[in-house]
């Protein structure tokens, strides 16, 4: 059905205006921006005061999108752009960075391993989510491609030039201005998040993610850690329930996992019906 073809509601259809606003006769009138269709009008979308109706779009269409294709519940994979693939580990600025590149592997192969569970939902449930980029983000999406499934990918303008990765689903394929609007995209349908060795990033994600569980924000979900000798060096999380900054019971929020098998073996371990 095309826009034309909707009279439900009784009115002109938005597209039938655009088309006639083309033809409108040009005159003093007719060119000065005050005439523009408001919703067509760039300059006017992008005022200051626009700002709460921008949010708002950015919101509206990947959920509206992900509803038409449906899409019920996503597996998010957070991770590092800068872990290269094992073939290019050789080309990595420094042997630590070199040696995460198992990680691409294994965020390869769980991304695999969860979209073959997905097609048997028809592609609904257990979507690969990611955001879009290199590096983990990458190994994510090529698994669930390489699996014969789609996948997610929540990319961000940034200040360099970043185009999404080749594995990503066309049309799940979403671009971003706000990070929080993100975030929120990553979590809303989140049914376990998994996390690789990364960069700030990386770290914002976990630990907003994080902060909504333990607030009892959003529903509690298989939070996996990937790589226990980076994690450990990076953040002492015992000494956080030690100094009473957190709860004791805060620490089992967590599960730190070295595999793809030992990730999946933990997700279907869950249980769900106590969220």
């Amino acid at each position: 059905m095309t826009p034309d073809d909707d009279r439900s509601h009784g009115f002109r259809d938005s597209h039938q205006d655009v088309r006639a606003a083309r033809r409108t006769p040009d005159t003093p009138q007719t060119r000065a921006p005050a005439y523009r269709l408001a919703f067509t009008d760039t300059d006017f979308l992008l005022r200051e005061e626009l700002r709460p109706v921008r949010l708002q779009l950015e919101l509206l269409k990947p959920q509206m999108v992900m509803d038409e294709r449906g899409v019920h519940s996503t597996v998010v994979m957070f991770g590092g752009a800068r872990i290269p693939a094992p073939e290019q580990a050789e080309a990595a600025p420094s042997p630590a960075l070199a040696a995460l590149s198992r990680y691409y592997a294994e965020a390869e192969r769980f991304a695999a391993l969860m979209t073959q569970r997905s097609l048997s939902t028809y592609g609904r449930e257990w979507v690969i989510c990611t955001g879009g980029g290199p590096g983990v983000m990458e190994a994510g999406n090529k698994g669930a491609h390489e699996a014969g499934g789609h996948s997610i990918g929540l990319s961000i303008v940034l200040p360099h030039e970043q185009a999404p990765n080749a594995y990503v689903t066309p049309d799940l394929c979403f671009n971003f201005h706000y990070f929080a609007i993100r975030k929120m995209h990553f979590l809303m349908r989140a049914k376990a998040i998994t996390v690789f060795p990364g960069g700030f990033g990386t770290l914002d994600e976990t630990f907003e993610a994080l902060t909504l569980i333990q607030t009892g924000r959003m529903r509690r979900v298989p939070f996996l850690l990937f790589g226990t000798e980076f994690w450990d060096k990076l953040i002492n999380w015992q000494a956080l329930a030690d100094a009473g900054t957190i709860s004791p019971e805060d620490l089992e929020l967590v599960r730190f996992v070295e595999t793809a098998d030992e990730a999946v073996a933990i997700i279907d371990g869950f249980d769900y019906s106590e969220c």
